[in-house]
């Protein structure tokens, strides 16, 4: 065997009183160092299973926000299409009021149109009529004055007939 300096060489008294030593030196350590350390390991574990919760907690939150916001966007989209088709409806109600009121307003301009051309048609024939007329008597005026020439009966009969006319 190998040979050892006394000093390094174990006895059986050293060997217990190092086996004591280290049991206490254990049982110190782990009264005043493991138990916070154990405790400040234990905290960090706590710590980080929160942190954790909350982390899940709040994608849980953004997913049903998102799954919100998806919803609130496509009934405003449904809003937004209800409003278009109604303004689209408006608008051809108006185009139709409109086209329906100009027809209204352009029979009765016709109309009126008809009524003036019928007024007017009127006063010109009886215009016609009237220059006809006095055609008519500035011919037979000349007429009868050339027949009536010389004959006094004649004369006395139409003087007679002119008087009776300035009377009535």
């Amino acid at each position: 065997m190998i040979l050892l300096l006394p000093v390094f060489q174990p006895s059986p008294g050293l060997a217990l009183w190092s086996v004591i030593i280290f049991v206490l030196f254990w049982w110190l350590l782990s009264k005043f160092a493991l138990k916070p350390i154990v405790n400040a390991l234990e905290s960090r574990q706590n710590e980080i299973q929160n942190a954790l919760d909350t982390a899940k907690l709040a994608r849980q939150e953004v997913s049903n926000m998102k799954s919100e916001n998806e919803k609130l966007l496509a009934q405003a989209q449904v809003e937004r299409s209800k409003m278009l088709q109604e303004a689209n409806d408006m608008k051809a109600q108006i185009i139709s009021e409109a086209k329906e009121s100009a027809k209204k307003e352009a029979n009765k301009i016709i109309a009126g149109a008809k009524v003036e051309i019928e007024n007017q048609t009127k006063a010109s024939i009886a215009e016609a009529k009237n220059q006809v007329g006095k055609m008519a008597i500035e011919i037979a005026e000349k007429v009868i004055k050339k027949q009536l020439q010389g004959n006094t009966e004649q004369e006395n009969f139409v003087n007679d007939l002119v008087k009776d006319l300035n009377l009535n």
